[in-house]
């Protein structure tokens, strides 16, 4: 066991650690910055089984402006800097019925005069672009039992898409490496240390009358003491708070994705009018939380569903999908709308979990006194990521607001658990 110390520790080596190590060392490259990791390699944990996609379609002008920026991010990274993030415009696609439609009228003209390109999709549009796309159940009995509802207008995002997620945490990585930031793999955080600011190297410190803060953790290599600690743990964020009193405003809950690869499906890869790309954008059917994607890279269709009442909240170290999720649930509902579908089994399925906040669904940047918290993304961190380790690192550096990519200015407090200034997000899959 050995003891270090460094300015600033970062624990957790998944997109949103490493984005912030990332920042906090372009910002500060004289600090010793430290991330670790209990993985053996970046990405390891549910970034790496994520569904990689992205959106700036939002309710909430704060989860709009923070996956914005990040689009306009991984472009530059992209474009600019020669990361190939398998970037793919594919654009997402929402089938309403007439009802949902009607209920979403006042949020979709919002979004729109905020500037998001939304381009609405008739029925006879709809037919020629997804020919094999079934949107009327008339006389369909079993449809009409389980409540299915027929699509009449699909919405388009094309500033919306897919990108892997490895790709983007390796790329953010590599970057804090070239500015001489270190990492240690294979280090797992067992606790936070909390110490008061003036020791008096008594027995039973930190007394209630000191002043306390977080000073760095214990892990399974040797206690590592910091100036700061970044707490980026996702789902397991609890196990390091909730010992020293500190709130992580999530909740952990799996999510599960089915891949698929079949001739069947050849149709879906092959899109008409919609992106550049053919393939079938992250469409969402109108009923049961049910979602799909052409996955140009490999040429497979990814599903998956959002499943909330129900789906409990469960921390699960390794979580493994439900083959009879799919076979008694997902499937009943699928093939209705999509009939290609029919006899098809996934040929790769895995499970990952999402830091829900169910308060208001958008991500917490915390400070507390020697330690600033990061997580509760809700299942939308990869396509947040840049701009909230922008705000990680102005909030590290005490500014009131942060410069998000492209210039948009943010104010930090406003993620802040005691200062939270932020809408509840109600255009959610």
């Amino acid at each position: 066991m050995i003891s270090m110390d460094c300015d600033i520790l970062v624990i957790g080596g998944g997109i949103l650690g490493f984005s912030s190590a990332y920042h906090l060392k372009s910002q500060n490259p004289d600090k010793r910055i430290i991330v670790i990791d209990k993985n053996s390699g970046p990405a390891q944990g549910n970034t790496a089984k994520s569904e990689g996609a992205f959106r700036n379609v939002f309710a909430s002008e704060t989860n709009f402006l923070l996956a914005d920026s990040t689009i306009d991010w991984f472009n530059h990274l992209q474009s600019r800097m020669g990361y190939d993030l398998k970037l793919n415009y594919i654009g997402y696609l929402w089938l309403f019925s007439e009802a949902q439609r009607r209920r979403l009228t006042g949020v979709l003209d919002t979004m729109r005069m905020r500037g998001i390109e939304l381009r609405t999709m008739g029925k006879e549009e709809l037919r020629e672009s997804i020919p094999d796309l079934i949107m009327d159940f008339q006389g369909d009995e079993e449809a009409e039992m389980m409540g299915l509802e027929p699509v009449e207008v699909g919405l388009f995002a094309p500033k919306c898409g897919s990108v892997d997620a490895d790709a983007v945490c390796r790329a953010y990585e590599a970057e804090f490496l070239r500015l001489g930031g270190e990492v240690k793999y294979g280090t797992e955080a067992r606790r936070l240390l909390v110490k008061p600011k003036e020791e008096l190297g008594i027995s039973g410190e930190p007394f209630i009358w000191q002043e306390k803060h977080v000073a760095g953790a214990e892990t399974t290599k040797g206690v590592i003491e910091a100036g700061t600690t970044v707490v980026a743990t996702g789902v397991w964020s609890e196990g390091l708070l909730n010992p020293i009193g500190l709130e992580s405003m999530m909740r952990p809950k799996k999510r599960q994705l089915f891949v698929f690869k079949d001739p069947k499906l050849g149709g879906l890869m092959n899109i008409r009018g919609l992106s550049g790309e053919g393939a079938l954008p992250l469409t969402i059917l109108p009923t049961s939380g049910v979602y799909l994607k052409g996955e140009v890279t490999e040429g497979s269709i990814w599903l998956g569903c959002a499943d909330n009442l129900g789906r409990k909240f469960s921390l699960e170290e390794d979580p493994q999908p439900e083959k009879e999720y799919y076979t008694n649930n997902i499937y009943h509902v699928l093939v209705k709308y999509l009939p290609c579908f029919a006899d098809l089994r996934p040929m790769n399925m895995w499970a990952g979990q999402y830091a829900i906040n169910s308060l208001d669904m958008t991500p917490v940047v915390s400070p507390s006194p020697g330690m600033i918290y990061v997580g509760a993304a809700s299942g939308s961190g990869i396509m947040k990521s840049d701009a909230i380790g922008r705000i990680v690192s102005a909030e590290y550096a005490e500014r009131k607001e942060a410069e998000l990519f492209g210039g948009r200015k943010f104010r930090v407090a406003d993620l802040g658990i005691a200062t939270r200034n932020v809408e509840k997000e109600t255009f959610i899959i």
